[in-house]
């Protein structure tokens, strides 16, 4: 397959298009992606996700609510910016202008961007996850990061460079399951209301509905991965593989495991989903970083 010629390809968008959403949607979201952090890693029984704020609230203050909001903001610079760019240069530099709504061009697509974006990420998602739950953990086991940079710099020189990608393969997968469940559904999903309903492709509310429609399904797919990548990158003893992880957790928690956290996550993502999509179509409209006609 040849690359689309300029006559033939769709406008070309800036490659950190997504990454800016990403920011913009994170900062906004973060205390609800902080619950479900601290849901999956929590004992059993586990808390509700109200209870889980409440408390947060209650021990940590307001500010509590923003812990480790830095790494949030390096990984969706890494791990979003590559995949949402990739996913977009892709799709314009090679899928032909007549299929690029079709889902088998955009699933192969989607699929090696979002295991670009999980690779990229991998060692912010690290800082992240032990940044959100360290305050859940004995004052002796706590890492105390001042902020993502220095956990990324304390990880190397203290456990080696090696470790910022501990959960690598959870965390691929991850990113191919979200970045297909995401861009893909919510391409497919916009298309539908345009083409099927009428929708005005530029309207917000035709973004609202596509967006809301991919943050359920990414959530539902991406559950399982999500848990144990969490369980893998939190925990203190030394790397267990994946499948370790799933078999002990299925045997001692039972199936459900795999779906913990699923309605903070899916409180988090929904909200997540829809203000990324609302900033890039925005950034769109604005043309903002391209040349000038």
């Amino acid at each position: 397959m040849q690359p689309n010629t300029p006559q033939q390809s769709a406008p070309i968008y800036p490659w950190w298009y997504g990454g800016a959403g990403g920011v913009f949607a994170c900062i906004i979201t973060h205390p609800l992606d902080l619950a479900k952090v601290r849901l999956q890693t929590a004992s059993l029984p586990k808390p509700s996700l109200l209870l889980m704020l409440k408390n947060i609230l209650q021990t940590e203050g307001i500010f509590g609510l923003y812990s480790g909001l830095s790494a949030s903001i390096l990984r969706q610079c890494t791990y979003t910016t590559a995949r949402f760019g990739c996913y977009d240069y892709i799709k314009e530099a090679w899928i032909p202008k007549s299929e690029i709504n079709n889902t088998f061009y955009l699933l192969p697509c989607s699929m090696l961007s979002g295991a670009v974006g999980g690779l990229v990420g991998n060692p912010a998602d690290i800082v992240n996850i032990r940044m959100q739950n360290d305050t859940q953990l004995d004052v002796s086991r706590r890492r105390n990061y001042k902020h993502a940079l220095d956990g990324i710099y304390k990880i190397t020189k203290n456990e080696g460079i090696k470790k910022l990608f501990t959960g690598l393969t959870p965390n691929l997968v991850r990113g191919v399951l979200m970045t297909a469940s995401q861009v893909v559904t919510y391409d497919v999903f916009k298309n539908s209301l345009v083409t099927n309903f009428n929708f005005d492709p530029v309207k917000k509310t035709t973004h609202f509905t596509a967006s809301l429609f991919a943050g359920l399904v990414a959530t539902t797919i991406c559950s399982p991965a999500d848990v144990i990548k969490t369980r893998i990158m939190n925990a203190h003893q030394h790397h267990e593989s994946a499948v370790k992880v799933l078999i002990d957790s299925v045997k001692n928690e039972g199936p459900a495991f795999l779906f913990r956290g699923w309605l903070p996550s899916f409180v988090r993502l929904g909200p997540n989903t829809i203000l990324i999509f609302l900033a890039v179509e925005q950034l769109r409209e604005w043309k903002l970083g391209m040349p000038t006609q």
